[in-house]
Order: structure tokens, then C-alpha cells, then sequence
């Protein structure tokens, strides 16, 4: 039987999503709960990868096994699991749905806060800088008409292609935080961190939406500004169709 797991975290303590050989992450943690679990080896596949210090409230893995899982087996499970991970679901689907293939989108958030707060330090940006929310979302507006985001990918990954579909962008408001909100069908390394911190360059002042548009064509990433921190971001949703889920 395949099952789709779904996960949220605190990305803070850990190396990224996907299992790597020198850091701990959010996989390597839960194929640890389950195998301590149910007495057997897992060996997930995750939908969408988040860097070191990223979190989600929402993010999937697939996985095959010879089991069968009941509603309280998710309780145990979590009691397990250490206290930034949970997992929300575990459902039985297709033979051959696929976490990562078959997503339609993922959505994204970005957090910024300006005055100072203790309780949001950990879940965003403090940025106590003049922005203008005009010129912020005229600079997400901009990322819509374009298609290749080579100048917002990091280097050293090992896509084949740098084409993104973006369907929403725009900044919001939202009490103390200012919210940057992306939805694309994929996104590149270190993308939504590039876009958010080379479009606070705009809300400063400090260039322009022309400049933003050279930026994305000139298609190098030592123009964009990748220095915004990990632990304002946060994957929202990942999508799927609803046949995905048919067993």
C-alpha cells in the first residue's frame, strides 16, 4: 500500500527536508519514528524540499509499506517524533500517486515584522526599515510575467530547468507582520529568499521595478539578494487534484 504522509514543522533545529549524510532534517526524523514504531525500515519520498531552518505548515512524503495504519498509530507516532515535528495525516492512496510529480502547486509566506517583538522573533524577520507596500507589490506583480528565474536559484543545483510558473504574488498586511505571499507550480534553491530580499530593495527605495526587471533577465544569481534569514519562510500548502488522492 502507498501512503501520503502529511507533515508540519519548526524548520530552526534542522538541515533541510530531504535526508542528507552530515545534518539532521525533518525525513531522517520521522523514517526514524516510524521505524521505531511500527519495527520495519521506511524510506520516504518528500514533495517539496525546504533549506536548513525553513518551516511548514504544510509538506508530504510518500512511502510503500506492508502496514496498516489506524488514527491512534498517528498519536503514537508523534510522541515519538521530537516536539517541532507532527504529523498531521497519514491516508492511504493510488499505487502510483506521487508526493513530489503529481503536486500542482506549493504556496509560500514570508514574514517580516518592524517592532520589536519577542514573540515573533523566531517566526520572522525583524526589518525595522521604511517600506513602501505600493512598490512592493508593484515588484511582485513584475514576477508574474516572467517564466525563468535563473538569477533567484542558487548555484550548484542540480535541475534541468530554471522555469517557474508564478499564479499569485503579492505583500500584504497583516497586524505587526508584513506578508509576502507566492503561489508557482515549483520553485529553485533559495528562490522565495531571493525574491523577498531583492524586492525589499524596491521597498527601500534602494532600486527600482525597472531594476528588478534587469535583474530577472540578465538570468544571474550574484544580482539578487539572497540574505534574507530561513526562519521568516514558511511552505503553506503544497496542492494537489483530488484524483491524486483516489485509491
Amino acid at each position: 500500500m502507498r501512503y501520503f504522509i502529511e507533515v508540519a514543522y519548526d524548520g530552526r533545529a534542522y538541515g533541510g527536508f530531504q535526508i542528507q549524510k552530515n545534518a539532521n532534517t525533518i525525513q531522517a526524523e520521522v523514517e526514524k519514528a516510524l521505524s521505531t514504531f511500527y519495527r520495519a525500515t521506511f524510506a520516504l519520498t518528500g514533495s517539496s524540499r525546504t533549506d536548513a531552518g525553513v518551516h511548514a505548515m504544510q509538506n508530504f512524503f510518500h512511502v510503500d509499506a506492508d502496514i496498516t495504519v489506524l488514527p491512534k498509530h498517528i498519536y503514537n507516532i508523534n510522541s515519538i517524533l521530537p516536539d517541532d515535528i507532527t504529523i498531521v495525516k497519514i491516508f492511504p492512496v493510488a499505487s502510483d500517486a506521487h508526493c513530489r510529480f503529481q503536486a500542482t502547486h506549493r504556496s509560500y509566506q514570508y514574514f517580516l515584522y518592524q517592532i520589536k517583538n519577542p514573540f515573533l522573533r523566531d517566526r520572522a524577520w525583524f526589518y525595522p526599515y521604511p517600506l513602501d507596500l505600493t512598490l512592493l507589490n508593484e515588484a511582485a506583480a513584475v514576477l508574474m510575467e516572467y517564466e525563468d528565474f535563473t538569477s533567484f536559484s542558487k548555484r550548484n543545483t542540480q535541475v534541468l530547468t530554471k522555469l517557474c510558473n508564478i499564479s499569485r504574488s503579492h505583500w500584504h498586511i497583516e497586524g505587526e507582520r508584513i506578508i509576502y505571499n507566492v503561489t508557482a507550480n515549483r520553485f529553485l534553491r533559495g528562490m522565495v529568499r531571493g525574491l523577498v530580499g531583492t524586492m525589499l530593495q524596491v521597498g527601500r527605495g534602494r532600486k527600482t521595478v525597472a531594476q528588478l526587471r534587469t535583474i530577472i533577465e540578465a538570468k544571474d544569481c550574484a544580482l539578487a539578494d539572497f540574505s534574507t534569514p530561513a526562519h521568516g519562510l514558511f511552505l503553506k500548502e503544497v496542492g494537489y487534484n483530488e484524483k491524486t488522492f483516489s485509491v
